[in-house]
């Protein structure tokens, strides 16, 4: 009997062939399972910084000169030196204006890697990842992990970046060959310059390559984690039969329900030919479609508060109202919204919409 319990239910509808419902993609979210690819941020963040090195270089090195020059000289004067008060400042001075320095660069890095998670997952905290989990610990889920699916998709992005770098630094060294000879001809600061402008414009390049890569990752993530994600049918019919069987979710689809026929119904009103009252308790609407024929219609009905609604709204629109006791109870418990009078109730009806007209002065028309 265990045997049988144990069986593969894939027979049963147990294959994950449905896409994930909305209800399950919260979930996972929720428990910070997305679609992220670890390369998008690299690739970013290396492209960034190379970008804003070429765009920063040149303030950055003069800023470093005119602080070291200033360095230089406090070095030179002995008294600065070996005074105990002051060298603490001096030191604390040198740390804040290198900060300055590195600011624009601290600050790309800081926006870029923002930019790359919240492009990918938007704003998430996901606090149930905070805790330990001691099954990260385990050594055998640790070597099945390691020779996992996911380890070989990881070799293989890291032996493909391995191969743009060389392929991008062989390629630019090749177009710059005739131009290193001469470095040693010119002076140390100009060949400097020279060099580190090779080193930026080879690692945009890189960067440039990485981002395809991070794209190409990134597609494949955002695949693997939809299918990881999917269902059977049997789990979409369980999670359709938890929802429909929440009184909560009843309650709310009940209520929106009647607020939905309740306004249809108070829209009616204004068009109604005239509202017959019981005059405190009922409410009833009933327009006549004099070209269309047929027996006129209640297009509206209530009673107490909601009587009193419709009463409002007929006044507002200049409804005619008309009370009659008999016939208001009548057409209230006999005739539904939207149904037309019951044949016992034409002749006290014609009477009413004929006074009605006359009112009007219409004239009751003819069938």
């Amino acid at each position: 009997m265990a045997e049988l319990l144990s069986m593969d239910l894939s027979f049963f509808g147990g294959d994950k062939t449905e896409k994930a419902t909305p209800k399950k993609k919260s979930k996972a979210r929720s428990e910070g399972q997305v679609a992220r690819s670890q390369e998008i941020g690299t690739a970013l963040l290396f492209l960034g910084m190379f970008t804003a090195m070429k765009a920063f270089a040149p303030s950055m090195i003069d800023s470093l000169m005119e602080l070291f020059r200033f360095g230089i000289g406090q070095v030179g004067d002995v008294a600065v030196v070996f005074d105990i008060n002051y060298a603490p400042r001096l030191v604390t001075h040198f740390f804040a204006q290198a900060l300055l320095v590195a600011a624009p660069l601290l600050a790309v890095a800081l926006v870029l890697g923002l930019a790359a998670n919240l492009a990918q997952t938007g704003w998430q905290v996901t606090p149930n990842l905070l805790g330990a989990k001691l099954g990260r610990l385990n050594p055998i889920s640790g070597m099945k992990r390691l020779f996992s699916p996911q380890s070989l998709l990881t070799l293989l992005k890291s032996l493909a970046k391995f191969g743009v770098i060389g392929a991008v630094i062989y390629n630019m060294l090749r177009e710059k060959l005739e131009i290193l000879p001469g470095l040693a001809e010119v002076e140390l600061w100009e060949g400097a310059g020279i060099l580190g402008s090779l080193m930026i414009d080879m690692g945009m390049n890189v960067g440039g390559w990485f981002v395809a890569i991070a794209v190409l990752d990134y597609a494949y993530q955002r695949y693997s984690h939809n299918k990881k994600l999917m269902m059977s049918k049997q789990e979409v019919k369980e999670e359709a039969k938890q929802a429909e069987g929440n009184p909560q979710v009843k309650g709310k689809i009940r209520s929106k329900m009647r607020e939905a026929s309740m306004r249809r119904m108070m829209s009616a009103v204004p068009h109604a030919d005239v509202i017959i009252t019981n005059p405190t308790h009922y409410a009833c609407a009933l327009e006549y479609d004099r070209e269309g024929g047929g027996a006129p219609i209640v297009t509206a009905k209530g009673m107490d508060h909601l009587a009193r609604r419709i009463k409002d709204a007929a006044k507002a629109a200049g409804v005619f109202v008309h009370e009659d006791k008999e016939l208001a109870r009548a057409l209230y418990s006999m005739v539904e919204v939207g149904d037309e009078i019951p044949p016992e109730l034409y002749q006290a009806v014609a009477e009413i919409l004929a006074f009605v007209y006359r009112m009007k002065g219409t004239g009751m028309p003819g069938r």
